[in-house]
C-alpha cells in the first residue's frame, strides 16, 4: 500500500512500536482518512514526535468494558488501526489539525513502559490489509446500498449518490463503516471483521438492527 511517499508491504516496513491515541467511538480503516483536532499537550507532543519519525499513529479504542489501569488510564482494545499523518496545519491557538490515512490494522502485543506522556504499544500489523486487492468483488454491493439508503431515508438524510456510484467496493465499505454513527462496540466489530466481505455484512446487520429498533420496516423501505 502506498501512503504519501511511503510504501507498506511487509512487517519490517513498520516500527516495532507506535504511539497510540485512545479515542472512544473513533474508527479508522485501511485507506480511510480521519481528521483530528489535537489540543491536549500530551497529544501535541505525540504528533511532534510522530512527524519527526515514522509519521504513524495508532488509533485505538479504550476497552469496551470500561476497565482502568492502576493509574486511572483506560485499558485498551487489542486491535486498532495505524494511520500515517498526511497533512498537518497549526492553528493560531496552539492546536494541530491533522489528517490520518489508514494504513493497516494491528494487534497490540503489549504496551510499553515509557517516559513520554503519551502511550506507546508494540504491534503486529495485519499484513493482509496491505494487499491491493482486498476481495472487493465478494461484497454484496446491492445489499450494502439498500441498507445505506434505508438508513438515510429513516433519518431524513441525503448522500452524494454520484460519488457513491463511482466508489469501488473496498472504498465504499470502509467509508460507510467509518462514517456510520454507531457506538464503540459496533465500531470495534467493524474494525475486527475478518475481511472486507465480512465487514460489509456486519455493517448491513448493524444497520438492519438499528432500523428495527427505531421501528422502521427495513424490508419495505426501499420498495
Amino acid at each position: 500500500m502506498q501512503v504519501g511517499n511511503a510504501r507498506y508491504r511487509l512487517a519490517k516496513d513498520f516500527p516495532a512500536a507506535i504511539p497510540v491515541f485512545p479515542l472512544a467511538g473513533a474508527l479508522l480503516l485501511p485507506g480511510g482518512r480521519m481528521p483530528l483536532n489535537i489540543f491536549e499537550p500530551r497529544y501535541l507532543q505525540m504528533v511532534d514526535e510522530a512527524i519527526g519519525g515514522a509519521r504513524l499513529i495508532g488509533m485505538i479504542q479504550p476497552s469496551l468494558d470500561g476497565a482502568l489501569r492502576g493509574d486511572g488510564e483506560p485499558e485498551l482494545c487489542s486491535v486498532g488501526c495505524a494511520g500515517r499523518i498526511i497533512s498537518l496545519t497549526e492553528t493560531g491557538d496552539g492546536r494541530y489539525l491533522i489528517s490520518l490515512q489508514g494504513v493497516c490494522r494491528f494487534r497490540t502485543t503489549h504496551e510499553m513502559t515509557v517516559k513520554t506522556p503519551f502511550r506507546q504499544c508494540r504491534i503486529a500489523p495485519f499484513l493482509a490489509d496491505l494487499e491491493e486487492d482486498q476481495a472487493g468483488a465478494d461484497v454484496d454491493r446491492p445489499a450494502l446500498l439498500k441498507a445505506f439508503r434505508a438508513y438515510l431515508q429513516a433519518n431524513d438524510l441525503e448522500a452524494d449518490w454520484e460519488s457513491v456510484s463511482r466508489a469501488e467496493n473496498a472504498m465504499l465499505v470502509n467509508a460507510l463503516s467509518m462514517m456510520a454513527p454507531y457506538g464503540p462496540a459496533e465500531k470495534q466489530a467493524l474494525l475486527e471483521a475478518a475481511d472486507l466481505k465480512t465487514r460489509a455484512e456486519t455493517l448491513i446487520a448493524i444497520t438492519e438492527m438499528t432500523l428495527a429498533r427505531e421501528g422502521e420496516d427495513f424490508g419495505s423501505s426501499l420498495q
